[in-house]
């Protein structure tokens, strides 16, 4: 009998939550995604060591002053290390916009520019790369600029259906809705432990799905930040997976049979009229853990992102 994990690949696209080329060579993911965290991990091995030199360097040459340099450095990294694992993946590349631009749509777009110019400048077309963004007011009508302009878009941070809604609405390629951090806060507010099919991550993801099929959204929903296989396994079917390299360590040495949660059955209900900024603004307001987990969220990629500039500073 084959593994869960060859299993799961068959019914949902499997992608790599990591930047860790070796755990994507070892288990061959269609998609890879990073974000600030997972980079600064990367900075931490040996083998990304060419990659910091070669992003001083470029920022040397290319910037004036000493900010800009700080800036262009990590944002030559993060796509160096998109690069890399380009050529170990079939599919898309997820880099994500420094987390300190979330509540600022046009820096953001600006920012997702630059990043696809990089890329391009390391002979990546936009059609392999997926630009994150937070998914806040502001960076959800980045990403409608954005995917007017050809720049495809992951949203992530995502923890209510609200967000999720104004993502499909503004056409966004692909969304990232969490599932571990969402059960960490019920965890922790409730006391109570859950099983995968009382997850409050997990039901959370299922209904967004069966939201987006049931009205013909295109949006890809994509499971993330998940804390056990159970998740993952309660999600098999969903569009897409993005999963660390343990999870999927532990999935390809468990055998038995996959039971698919999710499926397409096609549009049954037109789309409701677009959602107004207030009425996203609200619906986050009422939802405790959307709000503080979404402003967690932001705060420590924003503090991952610090650590890596601090890093990259010593050197510059």
């Amino acid at each position: 009998m084959s593994t869960l994990l060859d299993q799961l690949k068959a019914v949902t696209t499997v992608v790599a939550d990591t930047g860790d080329l070796d755990s994507i060579a070892q288990f061959k993911p269609v998609d890879a995604t990073t974000n600030p965290s997972l980079l600064l991990n990367a900075s931490q091995q040996v083998s990304s060591q060419s990659m910091l030199d070669n992003a001083i360097q470029y920022a040397k040459v290319k910037a004036q002053n000493s900010q800009d340099q700080l800036q262009l450095a990590c944002d030559k990294f993060a796509v160096d290390i998109g690069t890399a694992i380009s050529k170990l993946v079939p599919g898309r590349v997820s880099t994500e916009v420094d987390a300190r631009l979330s509540f600022d749509t046009q820096a953001t777009i600006d920012k997702a520019r630059q990043l696809i110019a990089l890329y391009q400048e390391n002979g990546v077309g936009p059609e392999r790369v997926l630009i994150k963004i937070a998914s806040t007011w502001e960076g959800i009508q980045a990403a409608r600029v954005l995917e007017q302009e050809g720049i495809q878009c992951n949203l992530t941070l995502l923890f209510h259906k609200a967000q999720a809604i104004a993502c499909a609405e503004a056409g966004v390629f692909l969304i990232s809705p969490f599932v571990g951090r969402i059960l960490d806060w019920y965890k922790a507010a409730t006391g109570k432990d859950y099983t995968a099919e009382t997850d409050p991550g997990v039901l959370s993801v299922r209904d967004i799905y069966h939201y987006f099929k049931a009205h013909g959204y295109a949006t890809i929903v994509m499971g993330a930040s998940f804390r056990n296989t159970g998740e993952v396994l309660a999600l098999a079917g969903c569009d897409r997976l993005t999963i660390s390299p343990a999870l999927l360590q532990e999935l390809a040495q468990q055998q038995g049979e996959l039971t698919v949660y999710l499926q397409d059955h096609g549009a049954s209900s037109p789309q409701p009229s677009p959602m107004t900024e207030a009425a996203f603004r609200w619906a986050l307001n009422e939802d405790a853990m959307a709000t503080e987990k979404l402003a967690e969220g932001i705060r420590k990629f924003a503090a991952d992102q610090c650590k890596l500039e601090q890093l990259l500073q010593q050197q510059l």
